[in-house]
């Protein structure tokens, strides 16, 4: 090999690297600001439930944060999707917008923010199941191991006195884990399904689609009828600005960000981490105990998502050096 031959070779392998490193950085970005802000948004719903149906606030949430967007887009120029990425985007929305979070919405009602964080964190079970019986795509040891480790810190998380007999209503944390169920295939959906290669477009349209369930069922139980904007105090309304903003804009955009540019396992590891952080904020904010139960339930959690980095970051073997090679045939091989 030529010397020249020699520094172009190396110089294509640096900025490999160097991309790989990039991207490893953009991950790690969007995973951390999505283990924040969604993990705070349970204390928000609940907040905003203080002045609005459950169903009217996720309406809002969503018309706005999803008109927004695609708004912003048209002004721009750039284009909206064709036919299909907006069939596929129904699908999506509808799954995971309006069957799962619109059932953390209803189920807060009844469930504390906290046990609702908790049952939400099957998210990554149902994910990996669905993957296994629809796709064949069994998981990794290092997937089927953080699942396991991150069940039971969620376990010892909430604990027998938070679950137990009068403790959270039969209905509420079996909407809870429909909510996870529904999350999971729309997340297994929107890696399979066409759309945008934005992810702005992608998540201006799935809002748009949850939006319009949500007012769909808001008007089907009455709820803007019985709403008042005039009783609704200032408190829900700035929960309502921070669930559009920073759950919706800011939150979805890295969790599609996330299904595009990584695993499933790694993308909803999120819902290890929020009662983690639901946790934290009640301390901090409210002052609730932080006790040793708590304190080994989150280093659990901690090991759960530490397990799913270590599935995504694997290292890839080399290529074997290119040799050369007789001429093949063009017919294809039997």
């Amino acid at each position: 090999m030529t010397v020249p031959r020699v520094l172009a070779t190396a110089t294509i392998m640096g900025s490999g690297a160097r991309h790989r490193q990039g991207e490893r950085g953009r991950e790690a970005v969007a995973l951390v600001t999505l283990y924040l802000v969604w993990g705070s948004t349970y204390l928000a719903i609940r907040l905003g439930l203080d002045g609005f149906p459950p169903f009217v606030l996720g309406a809002l949430r969503f018309f706005i944060g999803g008109g927004a967007i695609l708004l912003f887009l048209r002004w721009r120029g750039l284009p909206l999707g064709d036919r299909r990425e907006w069939m596929s985007a129904a699908v999506v929305g509808t799954l995971l917008l309006l069957g799962g979070n619109g059932l953390v919405i209803w189920s807060e009602q009844w469930v504390p923010t906290g046990v609702a964080a908790v049952l939400v964190a099957t998210v990554p079970l149902w994910t990996v199941l669905l993957e296994a019986l629809l796709f064949r795509a069994p998981p990794s040891r290092w997937a089927a191991a953080a699942v396991l480790v991150g069940t039971v810190g969620v376990a010892v998380l909430a604990g027998p006195r938070d679950w137990g007999v009068g403790g959270v209503p039969w209905w509420g944390a079996a909407a809870l884990l429909v909510a996870s169920l529904s999350w999971a295939a729309g997340t297994v959906l929107a890696r399979r399904l066409s759309r945008p290669t934005s992810a702005l477009t992608a998540t201006g349209q799935q809002m748009l689609f949850g939006g319009l369930g949500f007012a769909v069922v808001a008007l089907a139980l009455g709820e803007f009828a019985r709403w008042d904007p005039t009783r609704t105090p200032p408190t829900a309304w700035a929960a309502l600005a921070y669930l559009v903003v920073a759950g919706s804009w800011i939150g979805f955009t890295a969790y599609l960000w996330l299904l595009e540019h990584s695993t499933p396992a790694r993308a909803t590891s999120y819902a290890y981490v929020n009662p983690a952080v639901a946790v934290l904020l009640g301390w901090a904010l409210r002052g609730e105990p932080l006790t040793g139960r708590v304190l080994l339930a989150l280093l659990l959690v901690a090991g759960a998502v530490a397990l799913v980095l270590r599935d995504a970051v694997r290292p890839v073997p080399a290529a074997p050096p290119a040799r050369r090679r007789r001429p093949r045939s063009r017919c294809p091989a039997p």
